[in-house]
């Protein structure tokens, strides 16, 4: 068929930044994440990849690529106050910090906008996440306040070492989900559950492999295990139907979780009954008595 262009609901681009998400890397995991107020950019900038020639019989014979590496540039009019040990400070008393200190890896996600013609930026949205970033000494730049005030925007380098994704790809720090191409509101609700928790669970950065379970092409199952202590009684309900112990569940489901006569934990996590719990793997449900 013959090429067109520019065609009509074709015409995509991208813009903004949002919803900036910080996660701290400490004791080999990854913490809770926290709010990143005051996001303004992150300019992704990956080096490497380039061609190395070797020759032979006096004519080029191939290119060697160096490994890629990803870096990127954050900007913001402020940061949260865990980012604070991954800028090289940390806190000697209530309030005081001491600077060049060890710097904290991190983690990161942020969504970036996907317009069209048609449809505006409510076409999509990416989301971006970051793996073990560490921030380099930045300057900061303080001036008097005149009659055009400006606010400070503080900007951090950051390099990266990647992470294992799976066979059959290379390690990456980086990782990109576009909506546009996912016709499923509840894997992407499972994907925002984690980054951004939910009333009942922290906010967490999932890694590659929960990310392909999440995503993958193939429907995944898991399963909802029951433990109830004695002289309480758990109930499970999905869509309004009561689920049974070893029950099958699938990545986005929403249960309905309540307990009578006791408490009530959901994968070892504190739960308030009646709640909602959004599937993004394996649900164990275990009460105990009051």
């Amino acid at each position: 068929m013959k090429l067109t262009w520019d065609n009509i609901g074709e015409r995509f681009y991208e813009t903004g930044v949002e919803h900036g998400v910080l996660y701290p890397y400490k004791n080999d995991a990854y913490q809770k994440g926290v709010a990143w107020n005051g996001l303004t950019a992150v300019s992704e900038s990956p080096e490497g990849a380039e061609a190395n020639p070797l020759f032979a019989d006096n004519i080029k014979y191939l290119n060697l690529i160096s490994n890629e590496e990803f870096k990127a540039t954050i900007e913001a009019y402020t940061y949260p106050d865990e980012f604070a040990e991954c800028d090289g400070s940390a806190a000697i008393a209530n309030g005081v910090y001491a600077g060049q200190q060890k710097r904290v890896p991190f983690g990161m996600s942020y969504v970036t906008k996907v317009g069209n013609d048609t449809e505006g930026t409510d076409k999509g949205k990416k989301y971006h996440i970051i793996y073990n970033a560490t921030a380099a000494p930045s300057e900061k730049g303080y001036a008097t306040i005149n009659d055009s005030p400006e606010a400070i925007t503080f900007s951090w380098e950051v390099s990266t070492i990647p992470v294992s994704i799976g066979e059959g790809f290379r390690p990456t720090a980086s990782i990109t989900i576009d909506t546009t191409k996912i016709n499923d509101d509840d894997k992407i609700a499972a994907l925002e559950a984690l980054l951004y928790g939910t009333e009942n669970s922290e906010p967490t950065l999932p890694l590659p492999d929960k990310l392909i379970e999440i995503f993958g092409n193939t429907p995944t199952t898991y399963k909802l295990t029951i433990t109830e202590g004695t002289d309480t009684e758990v109930t499970v309900t999905r869509n309004g139907v009561e689920l049974s112990n070893n029950a099958d569940i699938s990545v986005g489901d929403v249960l309905t979780i309540s307990v009578t006569g006791g408490t009530v934990t959901v994968n070892g996590t504190a739960f308030v009954s009646g709640s909602t719990y959004t599937v993004a793997g394996n649900v164990a449900v275990v009460s105990t008595k009051e």
